[in-house]
Formats: C-alpha cells, structure tokens, sequence
C-alpha cells in the first residue's frame, strides 16, 4: 500500500469518525438543553492537557482535542469520564443532570445511540434513492467459479455454479462467503456439469474465510480485456480495450483466470499472445512485465448485473430494512466470537487500523457514505451495550431508579464508571495492538 493510499483511507476514517462523534454527541446535547440542563463542554475528540481550539458560547464550551479517540459532552451534575468529583460533592443544583426526574435523565442518555441509529437509517435511504442498488446475481454467474487452494481443498472445482449455502439460495453473489460465516454453514450446493451437488465444508473452513476478510471466490470470466490501462506495459506492446485471448505461446484460453494464472508464470519471458481484434487475428510477443500488463475484465460488460432504482418513497422502507439488517448481522458477528469454535477474538477482533481498511484507497463518496452507515450502526450498538461507562451502562442504572425507585448512591456510580472505564480502554488496546501485531507479522 502506498503513502497516498494510506492517507487517503485514513483521510476517510477520520471524516466519518468525526461526523458520527460530533452526532452521537450532539444527541445528548439537545435533549439536555430541551430539559435545561447545563452542558458545560461539546468537544470532538478528547482533550486531556489541551485542546487544539476552543471557544465558549453561553454555558458551554466547544472545542476539538487532541486525542482522536471519540468525543463527548461533560453535562453538569453528571458521573461520566471527567470524574468530576468536586462538583459531585457539592448540593445538587436545579440545572444538573442529577437533580433531573429520571425519565429525563433517560431520555439524554439514549439520545446518542438514538441519532446514530436514525443517522444509519437515512443514509442507507439517500445512498438508494441517489444510486440505487447493484449487485452481481448469484445466478448470473454463468461460467461458475474461479477456486484457489483454499476452495479447491473443500473439493470445488473451476466452473462449479454455487446454487445455496446451507440449502438456502443466495441471491447476491458477494454474499456467499458472509452467509457461510454467519449461518456457520456445514455445506454449499453447486452445480457441476449439469448435476447437482452437495460439497461439505470440513471444520476450520468458517475460520479461514475469516482471515481471508470474506474472501471466497470470484466469477470465471471470458479472456475479454475490457480494460487496458494506456499508462501500463500491456497497452505500449499492443494490447487493446475489446480484444479476446485466443491462445498463449500456442495453448488455447479460454478464460481469462487462465491467460492471468500463465503470465504469472512466465514473468520476465517473452511469450506469444494470439488475440482476435473484431475480425482480425493479431499476433504480439510482449515480455512479461513483474507488475502484470494492467488489463482486467469488467463484471458488468460480461455478466448481468442487477440495478435497482428506487423513488424516494420506495428508498424510506427499502433503508429501514438495510440499517435493520446491518443491525442483525452485526451482532450475529458478535455473538460468533463467543459462541463459535470456528471463530478466534485474535482473528476477528481489530481497531482503527481494521476500521480503516474497509474504506477504499480511492475517495469513493458512494463508499465512503455506505461505510459511514455501517459504522454509525455499530456505534449505536457498542454504546448501548450494559457496560459502565458506556451509554448502556447509564441506561441499565436509570432503568433500576425507575422500577425500583431507588437511585444508586453516587459512591456505586463512581466506582462504576471506573470499572467500565478500565474494561473499555483495556479493549481499545487490546483491539488497536492486534492490529498492530498483524502489521509487525506481514512484514517479517
């Protein structure tokens, strides 16, 4: 990866981050001026020592820190990560959170997760009614599938067509590896050369499908050079947008893995490409360059590709049901690095290094919005979960009040706090350092 493309997904991860922070923040903030009370900082970022701006405006003030590690807003007669001990210690004051009735109190502390929530789901709608959805039918993969040594060794072969995961169909091909991972699928139907066919998946295959990031299979495609980069070696000895392969140092090809698989191995050689140019037969003898010549085929010139565009009207449920469903396997994620043998924390768990690599080393603003969604939806989940510290921690304590009508003693709520605060900064080292230790292990 080079310089650029890592400031560029890191340029990424940081807008959205900051986008969801100020939000999320900004969820808590209102409700708690709606009910009067006083918020006495609104910061991006946190901002032990110092911060990098600062202003103040009536109560509150606004500032950026300088530890990208979230946000927050310190809201008077609160028990939150400042651990403002000596205001706890003063009289309640009408204007503070504490002296507030606890459905209000409530109310504040689920606003954050309720604006991330909405936030996922009206991105999700604008992304349909702006570009619509499109995707590679699973049954429109007409040449079967490209295997490797992973799908190879669980008995697939060049060409089967994946017909279901678990005997239920899957309609989006990009899907396939995600349905395997979360229905901990123990077989797949294909079809090979016309029979169909039921393929076991051996224990541990769930788990290499993890470490390779969902990666499964890709679709064989026809020795058609839909591209040629004019900047790349392969259009300077003349190949062209349009040709098809024929034949390589005198073998037939017939799909376009295979014409890539056999450069591959004659890098550095000169070898003899036959290709058919519309009526014409043109013959090159190119030298293999290391990098490849920069030709691809194109999944949309060769295969039908579904595209689904939505009015605003239809976009509404149609975003609903995707935030819902980003919702659900999200936490089927989850409850599998608990309960699945198949799956190990040290594989599946990351931190900002990991978040980042899902946004493209390209600005894409279609997949910087899809990707903002998704991380707003797990920011909602993550904060409401019944961990000190955490909104839900909060949320739990505010429930008891209101059942049982005793207010946990603000001693409990300190110590509490720090409790949760020691649980989530030891997860947020323990994530970021397995990054790190993947990065240390793929140099060396």
């Amino acid at each position: 990866m080079t310089t650029q493309e890592i400031f560029v997904k890191a340029g990424q991860l940081i807008l959205s981050l900051s986008i969801l922070v100020v939000l999320h923040e900004l969820g808590h903030f209102i409700p708690a001026k709606l009910f009067k009370t006083k918020v006495e900082k609104f910061y991006l970022f946190f901002d032990p020592w110092f911060s990098l701006f600062k202003f103040k405006k009536g109560d509150t003030e606004y500032g950026v820190g300088w530890l990208p590690l979230g946000g927050y807003v310190k809201i008077s007669g609160m028990i939150d990560e400042s651990m403002d001990k000596e205001q706890m210690n003063k009289p309640p004051q009408p204007w503070e959170f504490r002296s507030k009735p606890a459905w209000q109190r409530l109310i504040i502390m689920i606003g954050g997760v309720t604006v991330n929530l909405i936030l996922g789901f009206l991105i999700f709608t604008m992304l349909l009614w702006h570009y619509g959805e499109e995707y590679l039918p699973t049954s429109s993969v007409k040449y079967g599938i490209v295997t490797d040594s992973l799908t190879r060794s669980i008995g697939l072969k060049d060409g089967d067509k994946i017909v279901a995961v678990a005997n239920k169909p899957v309609d989006n091909f990009e899907g396939l590896a995600g349905e395997m991972i979360l229905r901990e699928a123990q077989s797949i139907q294909v079809e090979r050369d016309g029979q169909k066919m039921d393929i076991k998946l051996p224990e541990g295959f769930v788990r290499q499908l993890i470490k390779r990031k969902g990666q499964f299979a890709e679709p064989r495609a026809l020795p058609v050079l839909d591209t040629v980069l004019k900047e790349r070696d392969g259009y300077k000895v003349g190949f062209r947008q349009g040709d098809r392969v024929l034949s390589l140092n005198d073998s037939t090809v017939n799909y376009f893995h295979e014409f890539s698989l056999a450069l591959r191995k004659d890098t550095n050689k000169v070898v003899k490409v036959v290709l058919l140019r519309g009526a014409d037969t043109v013959t090159l003898h190119p030298k293999v360059p290391v990098k490849g010549f920069g030709m691809a085929y194109l999944l949309e010139k060769q295969f039908d590709i579904t595209t689904k565009q939505y009015t605003f009207g239809q976009a509404i449920p149609a975003g609903f049901n995707r935030a819902v469903s980003t919702l659900v396997k999200y936490v089927q994620q989850l409850r599998l690095i608990f309960v699945s043998k198949e799956v190990k924390v040290t594989e599946s768990l990351g931190g900002f290094m990991s978040i980042g690599n899902l946004f493209p080393s390209y600005w894409d603003w279609q997949s910087f919005w899809t990707f903002t969604a998704l991380l707003s939806i797990i920011l909602a989940f993550m904060n409401i979960l019944p961990i000190p510290a955490l909104d839900g921690g909060h949320v739990v304590f505010l429930t008891y009040e209101m059942i049982t009508g005793r207010k946990p003693s603000e001693k409990f709520m300190e110590y509490a706090q720090i409790v949760g605060m020691v649980i989530l900064f030891s997860l947020l080292l323990f994530a970021n350092g397995l990054d790190v230790w993947r990065w240390i292990t793929s140099k060396f």
